[in-house]
């Protein structure tokens, strides 16, 4: 059993909501002056263990500009066991840090559900299981169901929505469809599939 299973979900909400204020508030405008190309990032991406034998879950925790969601995939059972499984390929798509601190609300938290029960709509029991529930909405909506996946084809997500990617700009720039959501890079591989970053968030409502 996972352990962040033993614990009640409003702590794992609180650790996750200490990374969001500790990131950079301030959304990334550009790649870094050593950033390279996504086509090439893909071909040299190293990894701590040889590409066939690690899995997607080994891969993430190097990553530090993706962390918050990194921790967004171990809370959420049906995501981590994806990562995990050898028998299935999968592209997670992972928002950057500063992205998911400049959201105007968190991933867990749901308009509806404020105009619905007010400002307690996740106090005690019930309201930890509300925000269980939006934020595996919000984690499976960034878990593409394929990989290899091809330039138009429209997949599913985990979640159960579809999307697809389209190339864009120069030197192999792509972005994530619908809602035109630029990728930064491929900044891992693994046996099981790739970790694309994004430089804003999938539409977790289609």
């Amino acid at each position: 059993m996972h352990l962040t299973a033993l614990l009640p979900f409003s702590l794992i909400l609180s650790a996750s909501a200490q990374l969001l204020v500790l990131s950079d508030p301030k959304p990334p405008t550009m790649a870094q002056p050593n950033q390279q190309p996504l086509e090439a990032l893909a071909d040299s991406a190293p990894a701590p263990q040889s590409a066939s034998s690690s899995i997607l879950s080994d891969v993430l925790p190097s990553q530090k500009r993706i962390n918050i969601f990194a921790g967004f995939t171990r809370d959420v059972s049906s995501v981590l066991s994806r990562l995990e499984s050898t028998s299935e390929n999968t592209t997670l798509l992972a928002p950057l840090n500063t992205v998911l601190s400049s959201l105007p609300r968190k991933p867990w938290e749901s308009p509806a559900d404020y105009d619905k029960l007010g400002a307690n709509a996740y106090s005690g029991s019930e309201g930890s299981e509300r925000a269980a529930e939006n934020l595996k909405r919000f984690t499976e909506a960034h878990v593409v169901c394929e990989r290899p996946w091809e330039e138009g084809k429209k997949v599913k997500t985990l979640g159960g929505g579809e999307v697809w990617w389209e190339s864009h700009g120069k030197e192999g720039g792509r972005r994530i469809m619908p809602g035109k959501v630029e990728v930064e890079g491929v900044v891992g591989r693994a046996g099981n599939g790739e970790v694309w970053v994004l430089r804003g968030v999938v539409d977790f409502r289609q």
